[in-house]
């Protein structure tokens, strides 16, 4: 389903992404992790173009993205959902309208937009809120909407670029069990960029860790996170190892028991 090949991107003297590589299958999860500013951003905007790569080659559904005209990128660009970090809904539209726009604007009439767009808010769990305006509702009702805006167009390749960075900790499970079921049932391709350890281990087909712009390890969860090759995989597992014992001692200060 997407193909990457040889992905260079400079800003000046920094090179932010380094003669990448990667793949994702119809119907894969690829969760792709890895510090700040290590390139996950501009490697997943790069694919429909939103940054343009220096150098490389960039295939969605057979089609070389990088060779494309503006008309037909645009054209592509329906076929790709992108998740902003930032919700980036019109404040003066209701949920329903937010999520029908693009696809008005894109030729689709009224009635049948209308329709796609209260699908998609039902798959999101925001039907209910399909009249509401984006400042009646909580970030993670927004982020689900613009989720739904995305699924409106029924892509074929979904990118997440860490679609719950700007959520307060308490609102960051209703977007996640959100894409554990799109990533359950749709058969799709999802590229999600992300520092949710356990969204990745429970729903990602498959780890890729980035460093300094390249791919330094990838594979299974169970593989990656438990017996890590590169130094960022260890750290990794480090972290979860940190979190497991910080839980288990809590829950045993406490007289409890852990369950599951």
């Amino acid at each position: 389903m997407l193909t990457i090949k040889n992905l260079t991107k400079r800003f000046g003297s920094l090179v932010a992404v380094n003669n990448l590589n990667l793949s994702v299958g119809r119907g894969e999860t690829v969760a792709i992790m890895g510090p700040s500013g290590c390139g996950k951003s501009t490697t997943i905007r790069t694919i429909n173009r939103l940054i343009e790569p220096d150098s490389g080659e960039i295939l969605v559904a057979g089609s070389d993205m990088l060779s494309l005209s503006a008309e037909d990128l645009k054209k592509m660009r329906k076929r790709i959902g992108f998740v902003f970090q930032h919700f980036n809904l019109i404040g003066r539209l209701s949920a329903e309208e937010n999520v029908m726009l693009g696809l008005v604007m894109s030729g689709v009439p009224r009635e049948a937009a209308q329709a796609k767009a209260i699908e998609a808010l039902r798959k999101v769990g925001m039907e209910s809120h399909a009249a509401h305006k984006p400042a009646q509702m909580s970030g993670g009702q927004q982020q689900r909407v613009g989720i739904a805006r995305a699924l409106a167009f029924e892509p074929e390749l979904m990118l997440w670029d860490e679609p719950t960075a700007s959520l307060d900790p308490i609102l960051v499970r209703e977007v996640l069990v959100v894409m554990e079921e799109l990533a359950k049932y749709r058969a799709s391709a999802m590229l999600v960029v992300t520092h949710e350890i356990a969204f990745a281990l429970h729903v990602a087909d498959r780890i890729v860790l980035m460093d300094k712009g390249s791919i330094v390890e990838e594979g299974l969860p169970s593989d990656v996170f438990v017996s890590p090759i590169s130094p960022i995989g260890q750290k990794y597992k480090e972290l979860i190892e940190y979190q497991l014992n910080t839980s288990m001692t809590t829950l045993a200060g406490r007289g409890l028991k852990a369950t599951g």
